[in-house]
């Protein structure tokens, strides 16, 4: 995430995770669980991990998950796994984390981007196909901010051609796509970043997969390319999700699914209260979508002025993300042309404070505070 300072009195944080642990008895469970691992004497590859594992694919409604050091560990391994190299094409979304860019470009592939849909932050399958060449070994959508790409119409094109399908879920844990869970299918990634909806006490990810070849190709490149000890098989690296993370995990896991559905209802709160606001466009929700509301986006050309005014009420905000991949010093003249519709959200988007730990007194703050700003600079 980017941003910029905001003053020291504001009264609604963006997310803070002292008040999310306070919920719930949630920090005295963390204390145990860290101190159950410290008393272990085993901090790798051990019970909890092995734990958490089964207990997150379960979640996900699916076979295999594979527990990494992080999110974007996770991506990188997947493409690994897959074969995808040097001379290899992976087609990603303009607007994204640059992680997503970043996993491709660590196997030596090219990340192709295609720009989001003219009405919300998602990859646009209607691109799609223009994107493809011979050399695409791999599509990786991002279900942005917490909300699902339509996966089907991903599938009508790499279906037919047998590209692979790996999600960018580090946004979604816990949403649904027409009934079924993101991490359902062949293969997801998640980030477990602590201020993600299903977060650790430090970095950690993992790939979840219906595919158990993939699972054993990405724990043995996790662990340096070896399942025994000195005997190395290929050429891995060291990311594995560690025993504290994994006990943190297990704690927040239970608590996932009633999380979201008070993100869910903090988000509605802001769309019903903030609809109709001249220059000010709410997030779409697509009918066959149960989003998990990570972040909740705003869109306004405004953006700008308005944060300078949110945080003069104190209320703390984020913009996701002020500079496209494409247009950063890391990918600065990788893409031939512009990405007009990246680079208009990049300029555009403003995230208001979301999370479970927010109080109905906290969105109404929030929610006069946009409005307050919105309908004073149009008088």
């Amino acid at each position: 995430m980017t941003s910029t300072a905001v003053t020291a009195q504001a009264h609604v944080p963006f997310h803070d995770l002292r008040d999310l642990h306070a919920l719930d008895g949630v920090q005295e469970e963390l204390d145990a669980a860290v101190l159950r691992v410290t008393r272990s004497g085993r901090y790798l590859l051990g019970t909890e991990l092995a734990c958490f594992e089964e207990e997150f694919a379960r979640y996900c409604e699916n076979a295999h998950c594979v527990g990494l050091g992080s999110g974007l560990d996770a991506l990188e391994l997947t493409l690994r796994a897959l074969g995808v190299g040097e001379g290899d094409e992976v087609v990603v979304p303009g607007h994204t984390f640059i992680a997503t860019w970043l996993a491709v470009s660590a196997t030596g592939a090219r990340p192709v981007p295609v720009e989001p849909e003219p009405d919300s932050f998602l990859i646009d399958p209607e691109r799609l196909e223009a994107a493809i060449t011979p050399r695409t070994k791999a599509v990786m959508p991002v279900h942005t901010y917490g909300h699902p790409v339509d996966l089907d119409a991903i599938d009508a094109v790499t279906a037919p051609r047998g590209i692979p399908v790996v999600e960018d879920a580090a946004q979604s844990h816990g949403a649904r796509y027409r009934g079924r869970r993101i991490g359902s299918r062949y293969a997801a990634a998640f980030s477990f970043y602590p201020g993600k909806n299903l977060g650790a006490l430090g970095d950690g990810g993992a790939v979840v997969t219906a595919d158990r070849e993939l699972a054993e190709r990405i724990r043995l490149l996790r662990n340096y390319g070896s399942r025994e000890k000195y005997r190395h098989e290929a050429r891995g690296t060291n990311s594995r999700l560690d025993e504290i993370q994994a006990a943190a995990l297990r704690v927040k896991l239970p608590r996932l699914d009633a999380w979201n559905a008070r993100r869910d209802a903090v988000a509605a709160r802001y769309s019903e209260g903030l609809a109709g606001l001249p220059g000010v466009t709410v997030p779409a929700v697509r009918s066959w979508a149960e989003p998990v509301w990570h972040q909740y986006v705003l869109r306004t050309p405004h953006r700008d002025r308005l944060r300078r005014a949110l945080t003069g009420a104190g209320v703390e905000s984020l913009v996701h993300y002020p500079v496209a991949v494409h247009r950063s010093d890391a990918y600065a003249g990788t893409v031939a042309g512009a990405l007009p519709h990246s680079e208009r959200l990049a300029a555009e988007v403003l995230s208001l404070p979301m999370g479970p730990q927010l109080t109905a007194k906290d969105v109404e703050t929030v929610i006069t505070a946009v409005r307050d700003a919105t309908e004073n600079s149009h008088d």
